[in-house]
């Protein structure tokens, strides 16, 4: 039995080699950006819209609400990164009703991937918001003996950022495989549907914990009032 995509190896000269990993995560994405070109070309700003249209804003605009209540201001600054992390890793999910096809998610290689853009997004955003001195200074609070601590603490998040994606993903193809081959057709297709919520929910779960990660990054707090004019 595979436990991964990387072990499905299509094409190899030498030491360079194509895999199913790489070919469908290649796919994938061809088939996000067309599909956001697709949908975006003729968008409308009356009442008559289409269906794709109408799927899109509620997806956005979801994904904006959730930003917004996790803390992070201004959620459209942080919609790109982290709308697209999130349509990456459920669109991996919804595809595994495709004979043949095999989620790249399920190769810890592309969890560690999208770990390590959270992990670089986080300073990104931090520095962007706070400035490169305040945003280093954060690392040494509450005194400077919190500094190797506070680095292992990004380094072990993003570690379970990825082996949790990936365990959560290879863990529901690897019964669903076994049950291929040991019950009728019927209960592996439930078992299917069951794989795409739990394929979305890790996506949203995913989405959550990066934003969370870019919420304390970036110190969002709501903005002092304003003090009262004395009589």
């Amino acid at each position: 039995m595979r436990l991964s995509p990387d072990a499905i190896v299509l094409w190899q000269s030498g030491f360079f080699k194509l895999n199913a990993t790489i070919l469908f995560t290649w796919a994938l994405m061809l088939v996000l950006v067309v599909g956001a070109k697709l949908v975006t070309r003729k968008l409308s700003t009356d009442l008559t819209r289409s269906r794709w249209q109408n799927l899109l804003e509620i997806v956005v605009t979801a994904l904006e609400q959730q930003i917004g209540e996790v803390g992070l201001r201004q959620p459209r600054h942080y919609l790109a990164f982290l709308g697209t992390l999130f349509l990456f890793v459920a669109a991996a999910s919804l595809g595994t009703v495709l004979p043949g096809y095999e989620p790249p998610t399920g190769s810890l290689s592309t969890t560690v991937a999208l770990a390590l853009c959270v992990l670089v997004a986080v300073p990104w955003y931090g520095i962007a918001d706070q400035g490169v001195r305040r945003y280093l200074a954060s690392y040494l609070e509450p005194t400077f003996l919190m500094l190797p601590f506070n680095v292992i603490s990004e380094i072990s998040r993003t570690l379970a950022l990825a082996v949790r994606l990936f365990g959560n993903m290879m863990s529901g193809a690897m019964i669903l495989g076994i049950l291929l081959t040991i019950t009728p057709f019927i209960f592996p297709v439930v078992m299917t549907a069951l794989g795409l919520l739990t394929g979305m929910v890790q996506a949203y779960i995913f989405f959550i914990l990066a934003t969370v990660y870019l919420a304390a990054a970036t110190r969002t707090r709501a903005p002092d009032s304003a003090p009262s004019p004395s009589p």
